[in-house]
């Protein structure tokens, strides 16, 4: 608090229009957090807070008594993404995955659907059922177009369609669709005062709804049926009409094809459509290989000469005949050992020997002269299939300039084909899948019937009114808070008023504040003492050796505060002089006990002997001079240099001159006396006057060219005002080392 008196700087100025225009900033800006200022404003209106909380409590509890008993009866749906599978066949609608929260969106629309309503109403016949509206409160005789009374007449179809769109309004409000969270179930719950109603509702909600859902599949069905049986129709047609061009256009070009059995690579076989064309030129291909190998080989056997040895050996008559011989030589050979040439038998073996050769040369020129001729019948059976070949060449490339055209429609035919046996499919599939009627929607746990209510919830509305009163109240708070311009906290001294705070003097509820003065270890002691101190760096030279105390209105501790401090002062071994300049309404005098006989306003009427005037006190150094006779005009005696010439005299007696001058507002006296001292001390009362009208007060002391020191902020009650608890430093201190009665103090 020193340190921070030390860098204040006050000056003050007046507008040109006399008026207080404010003083030059004085410390530090408040740097109180904001949730502790908030606490402060919840505690200073504390008691609207309750008051609003103790209103809002009374008016729930009264309107959950008025309440009408409500019912809720919920159905648990289980919805997949996918229906159960009977057969293995794919829906016409296209399936979500995992990821599309679409379908799931969709579905909770539909449950909330108008058509939705419209046929639970039906199906419960709530047209007809005069109890249903008026459980709702609604008169059927009311409503336009309706049946009034207990007439048993039947309704007209616009009267029908009146009541049908209020029933289904009754059902839609009071439904409620609750998906569970990470989970296919979904919440039916219907609430109403009837709980067979809630129950009857909340069933036929959900039967209505799978039987929506299957109707609505089996007329997607039956309209994909109607399309595909339409394209079924238009497909044939068009794939007679290509076969027919097919046909026709093949016999007109005399393509003919047949088809042969084929293997593809993974060895499964199957079959292919050729050209006899193709067939025969391959065999006739074949041929031609086969017989320019015989010619080759029969080329190569006689153009080595070994050809027809060759085939002599291998001849079966030749080698007989060489066997027959090899035997005769053999027995010739044994008989030229022990007979002649001209044995009879040598010759007769000579003469089959002879015999035996030419027979064996007449075969093996035969198998020569055979040789010779099987090269000639290769060439020419090889030249004629080359022939052949190269025609059936010509044939089939004419074919396949041909089968152009014929590839273009048989495409077609394929295309044509291809759709129609897959269309066929699909309606087949679609037909058995239609039949089958499965759904995707299924009832876990029907609704049961409800054994309490459901609303109204005492505990909560309660719980719900004290959270609603405690906001009402908090607003009330901050918006008193805005209105009202008593100052009360400390921190808008400074802010608001642009002043130092020189200290702030507590409210003595206990004792009267002059008792409490006299306990040198009281509270407010404390705080003017620390105010003195504060004093003590408002001048190069310490506390102003003469200053005025003054403040808005009669009543704020004005008068204490310069008793308190002319106290302060003295006990710090200074003499002090203390003079009651409210001279209409004195009270100084009786603070010390004193007569009012003699005083201020002598010696401002022409009396010069001071001492005459001075009154001792109890306190050593203390002096006081009373207010003196009232005077008709104190003002006028104020304008005057007396009152200068007054302190200049005192002030070569005493250390310090303190005046306790009259109230600001309404009297000239303050101002008057404010230009005649060195500084001017002002009291603010907590939450005791506006700002607005402590401005306009400061305003006319500064136009008056007062010197304002501070301000001192007196009945300051820490507690009320929430300083008691978030304001370290405006009530710590005071009663330290005060203890009960009875009690030890505890060491520091």
């Amino acid at each position: 608090m020193n340190d921070r008196m030390q860098t204040q700087t006050m000056q003050a100025g007046a507008g040109e229009n006399g008026e207080w225009s404010g003083w030059a900033p004085v410390s530090a800006a408040d740097d109180t957090p904001l949730l502790v200022q908030y606490l402060r404003i919840l505690l200073r209106w504390k008691w609207v807070i309750v008051g609003a909380v103790v209103a809002a409590f009374l008016t729930g509890l009264v309107l959950t008594m008025l309440m009408t008993p409500l019912y809720t009866a919920t159905t648990s749906v289980e919805i997949s993404r996918e229906s159960d599978r009977i057969v293995k066949s794919e829906g016409v609608e296209r399936e979500s995955n995992s990821a599309d929260l679409e379908f799931y969106q969709t579905q909770y629309g539909l449950l909330k659907a108008r058509s939705l309503a419209e046929r639970v109403a039906r199906d419960l016949k709530l047209v007809d059922d005069r109890k249903f509206f008026e459980t709702f409160g609604v008169q059927v005789g009311q409503v336009g177009g309706l049946l009034a009374g207990n007439s048993t007449q039947p309704l007209g179809a616009q009267g029908r369609e009146t009541r049908l769109k209020q029933a289904t309004g009754l059902l839609l409000s009071r439904i409620s669709i609750s998906p569970v969270r990470s989970s296919r179930l979904v919440n039916v719950s219907y609430t109403s005062p009837d709980p067979d109603l809630s129950v009857r509702v909340a069933n036929a909600w959900s039967k209505n709804f799978i039987q929506s859902n299957l109707e609505r599949r089996f007329e997607a069905n039956s309209y994909a049926r109607r399309y595909l049986e339409t394209r079924l129709d238009q497909l044939r047609s068009k794939l007679d009409e290509s076969e027919r061009q097919l046909v026709g256009y093949a016999q007109s070009a005399r393509i003919i094809t047949v088809t042969s059995p084929i293997a593809n690579a993974s060895g499964e076989s199957g079959s292919a459509e050729r050209s006899l064309v193709a067939d025969d030129l391959a065999a006739l291909n074949a041929e031609l290989s086969s017989a320019t190998a015989d010619r080759v080989r029969a080329e190569s056997h006689l153009a080595g000469g070994g050809g027809a040895r060759a085939a002599a050996l291998q001849n079966n008559a030749i080698s007989s005949l060489r066997q027959r011989r090899a035997e005769i030589a053999s027995e010739y050979s044994k008989l030229m050992v022990q007979f002649e040439p001209g044995y009879p038998a040598a010759q007769a073996l000579a003469s089959q020997l002879a015999q035996l050769d030419r027979s064996i040369a007449r075969e093996e020129s035969r198998v020569g002269d055979s040789i010779s001729s099987n090269l000639q019948d290769s060439r020419a059976r090889e030249k004629s299939l080359a022939t052949k070949v190269e025609t059936l060449k010509q044939r089939l490339l004419d074919e396949k300039r041909r089968s152009i055209q014929y590839n273009i429609y048989e495409r077609d035919v394929d295309t044509n084909r291809q759709q129609y046996d897959a269309l066929l499919q699909r309606y087949k599939e679609i037909g058995v899948a239609g039949g089958v009627g499965t759904n995707n929607v299924s009832v876990v746990d029907p609704a049961s019937h409800p054994e309490s209510p459901s609303s109204p919830r005492l505990m909560f509305n309660l719980l719900l009114s004290i959270l609603a009163g405690l906001g009402l109240g908090a607003a009330l708070a901050f918006a008193l808070e805005q209105i009202d311009e008593a100052i009360s906290d400390p921190a808008e001294v400074e802010r608001t008023l642009k002043l130092p705070l020189l200290g702030v003097v507590p409210k003595s509820d206990d004792i009267e504040p002059m008792e409490a003065l006299k306990d040198r270890k009281s509270g407010m002691v404390e705080a003017y003492l620390s105010i003195q101190t504060n004093l003590e760096f408002t001048t190069a030279h310490g506390a102003p050796r003469s200053f005025s105390v003054t403040s808005t209105r009669p009543a704020e501790g004005k008068s204490t505060t310069s008793y308190a401090l002319a106290h302060s002062l003295a006990r710090a071994r200074k003499k002090v002089v203390i003079i009651d300049g409210d001279m209409r309404s004195p009270s100084v005098h009786g603070m010390f006990g004193q007569r009012n006989e003699r005083g201020l306003s002598n010696f401002l009427t022409g009396s010069d002997n001071i001492d005459e005037l001075l009154q001792p006190t109890e306190l050593e150094g203390l002096v006081m001079m009373a207010a003196g006779p009232q005077p008709p005009n104190a003002a006028e005696l104020l304008t005057g240099d007396r009152l200068e010439k007054l302190i200049e005299a005192l002030l070569t007696q005493f250390d310090n001159v303190v005046i306790d001058s009259p109230p600001v507002m309404g009297l000239a006296d303050a101002p008057l006396i404010a230009s005649k001292v060195e500084g001017t001390i002002y009291a603010v009362e907590s939450r005791g006057n506006k700002s607005s009208l402590v401005k306009l007060a400061l305003g006319r002391l500064a136009s008056a060219n007062a010197h304002l020191v501070g301000i001192v902020l007196t009945k300051f009650e820490a507690r009320q005002t929430g300083y008691g608890t978030y304001g370290y430093g405006y009530d710590y201190g005071y009663g330290y080392g005060r203890t009960k009665k009875g009690k030890k103090p505890e060491a520091a």
